[in-house]
């Protein structure tokens, strides 16, 4: 089971390649404070989850509070942790770097947007994982310069 927060749906719409997920994960699971998220309208469309099949909303909410470290974090990363750690996700797709390391700290497996690049670039579902980086950096998704060129070098790019 796949959990994903805003930034990856974000990322990879801004360069046309929102079908990566389906084909490297199957069903990816969010909670409905990151369909909010993404349909509030950003200056990346992102088309509207609901009406993706390959998606599976679960509530924000299940009816407990989320730990205390949670706090810190925006909605949409909140209880995309809480709910992932509830039902033992085998990872999480997460960008942000205090929601990473408060994933890790829960004990959850975390990959990026860019390790979506890298997964797909190694499936040969996607031709270059540094055009995509940069084509992301063009349309204004940022990461970590040194991080992109590690992971390109780490596949021969």
């Amino acid at each position: 089971m796949i959990f994903s927060n805003t930034t990856p749906f974000i990322s990879l719409c801004a360069i046309g390649r929102l079908d990566l997920m389906p084909a490297l994960f199957g069903r990816v699971h969010v909670v409905d404070a990151v369909v909010r998220e993404c349909a509030a309208g950003q200056a990346i469309p992102v088309p509207e989850l609901t009406k993706l099949n390959w998606i599976t909303i679960a509530p924000s909410s299940t009816g407990t509070d989320p730990e205390p470290m949670l706090l810190q974090l925006d909605e949409g990363e909140k209880w995309t942790l809480h709910a992932a750690r509830a039902a033992n996700a085998e990872r999480l797709l997460i960008d942000e770097r205090i929601g990473r390391i408060v994933a890790e700290r829960m004990g959850l497996k975390v990959t990026g947007t860019l390790g979506v690049l890298l997964k797909a670039k190694q499936q040969n579902l996607l031709p270059s994982f540094s055009e995509a980086a940069q084509a992301m950096r063009e349309r204004g998704i940022y990461f970590h310069a040194g991080l992109v060129e590690r992971l390109a070098r780490s596949i021969d790019e």
